[in-house]
């Protein structure tokens, strides 16, 4: 059997509620928020699955109490303020899915994010709008919640969402 503390053996990640991490349990009261409950598939798929150290988290729409607090397209009748706003929503949502499949104390690092944007014509401020996710990840992960990331404006999101936000995070 190989020793793992061997030269060159990849040290072991470390949870982000570890040695030098943060409690991200502790900085969401800090910053007055709470998990919500998961929400449930619209269609045929599970809100997350883990595979080896990885959690993929499905697409996580805006939704509060099972509804949408606003539909329509970004730049149209939804400003790129509100969508942000509605972003941390979602990310705030695909937290609830890794909590609930496998306790945010096992999370290391939010490794990607990409952000879907229902967009009117011509509207171009589809990383403006992401950053509310990603600024979400960062103010309750710190370091652990930087993370590699795509905006993409689309045409449609289900139900008339403005925005819609998934992931991929590793997990100890």
């Amino acid at each position: 059997m190989t020793d793992p503390t061997a030269a060159g053996a990849a040290p072991a990640p470390t949870p982000i509620s570890g040695e030098g991490g943060v409690d991200a349990y502790a900085r969401l009261a800090e910053l007055g928020l709470s998990l919500p409950k998961v929400v449930p598939p619209l269609a045929s798929y599970v809100p997350a699955v883990q595979s080896g150290n990885y959690v993929y988290v499905s697409g996580q729409l805006p939704l509060v109490d099972g509804k949408l607090p606003m539909t329509g397209k970004v730049g149209g009748e939804v400003t790129a303020e509100q969508a942000a706003d509605l972003a941390r929503i979602c990310a705030l949502n695909a937290l609830a899915a890794i909590e609930s499949l496998v306790g945010l104390g096992r999370l290391v690092k939010i490794v990607k994010v990409v952000g879907f944007v229902a967009s009117a014509d011509g509207f171009t401020g589809q990383p403006a709008v992401v950053n509310g996710a990603s600024n979400l990840f960062g103010d309750v992960l710190g370091e652990q919640g930087r993370h590699a990331r795509s905006a993409v404006g689309v045409a449609e999101l289900p139900l008339g969402a403005p925005v819609e936000v998934e992931v991929i995070a590793e997990v100890a």
